[in-house]
């Protein structure tokens, strides 16, 4: 009889059973699903996102020479942005701030702020109303209305900023119109290459973004809040300034910062309508990385506006936030 010896199994080694068993209880486990299933957007965020901003972030303590960017670390891009040069100004004639050695940078920093807000505030003002149609006045077919408004958005963004630049410019449908009608003499000049023409494009361009998310909270709302008013004798307008508005809060809040976050750098709207006075930081921003070829400064600019907007973004979330969990219903 020929005897056959069977290896040993090593101890150290786990089983095939036990391995199966590890990998179905990690599959059992949510957070690991959780985790799987967010993996590939994670992969897009960090490599189309976070590692650009990274690298703007690097870049912009590098310095410009010639063709060449030496990345010694420096901050003379940033001191180029707010170095003072030693004269005291006075705001409104009275409160007092150093004057910058090259101010250009911060005010069209302001002024993109400025025209941005003043956008995000119309777009607001126009899509409510709209929403709270599709939300409250509409019964069937909301799909479709929510399509039709949608149907203006899909064209392309530059095809639309021309169709304005016609509708605008000095011898353009507005001014045909009231020329010949016999309103005005002559066509009116204030229209097109001015902020009015580049926050008119930019309410115009985002409208559509905000709908939807007003529309959502609108929706939302429990109609039973609203019968209740009315039985104890609120007016339509209280009903709406006690119970809708505070309760669509969150839409409102979703739709401005959709609107504001990419107003402030846009550059193709101020370059086409803008003019030289309606020009924003985007636009300069474009220009030291193209023109100017200072990528450097360029990056610079990009991280302090990115840095100042998200500030005022987190201010805004903050009081925001604090004044719509205080609800009296």
């Amino acid at each position: 009889m020929v005897s056959v010896t069977r290896p040993t199994p090593d101890a150290s080694r786990p089983s095939t059973a036990r391995r199966r068993k590890a990998r179905g209880t990690y599959f059992r486990d949510d957070r690991f699903r959780g985790l799987l299933f967010l993996a590939p957007t994670l992969l897009v965020v960090v490599g189309l996102l976070i590692l650009p901003v990274v690298n703007l972030l690097r870049t912009s303590f590098c310095t410009q020479v010639y063709l060449h960017i030496d990345c010694s670390f420096t901050l003379a891009n940033y001191f180029a942005i707010f170095k003072p040069n030693g004269e005291i100004g006075h705001l409104f004639g009275f409160f007092p701030y150093p004057q910058l050695e090259t101010p250009i940078y911060v005010v069209l920093l302001l002024r993109s702020l400025l025209i941005s807000l003043i956008a995000t505030f119309l777009v607001i003002l126009l899509a409510y109303p709209m929403a709270y149609f599709l939300a409250f006045r509409l019964v069937q077919n909301k799909m479709r209305w929510i399509i039709l408004i949608a149907v203006p958005f899909w064209t392309s963004y530059l095809l639309r900023a021309f169709a304005w630049k016609i509708i605008l410019g000095y011898g353009g449908v507005i001014n045909s119109a009231l020329v010949g009608i016999g309103i005005v003499d002559k066509p009116l000049e204030f229209l097109l290459y001015n902020p009015f023409a580049v926050i008119v494009v930019l309410a115009h361009a985002w409208l559509a973004f905000a709908v939807l998310p007003i529309y959502v909270s609108l929706d939302k709302i429990d109609r039973s809040y609203l019968e209740a008013a009315t039985d104890l004798g609120d007016s339509k307008l209280d009903r709406f300034l006690h119970i809708t508005l505070p309760l669509s809060k969150p839409g409102l809040i979703a739709a401005s910062l959709l609107v504001f976050i990419p107003t402030v750098g846009d550059y193709v709207t101020p370059s086409l309508v803008g003019g030289s006075s309606g020009m924003m930081l985007g636009s300069a921003i474009q220009s030291l990385f193209g023109q100017a070829d200072n990528q450097p400064l360029g990056a610079a600019v990009s991280v302090t506006m990115m840095a100042i907007v998200t500030l005022l973004v987190c201010l805004y979330l903050k009081v925001a936030g604090s004044k719509t969990g205080q609800r009296d219903i």
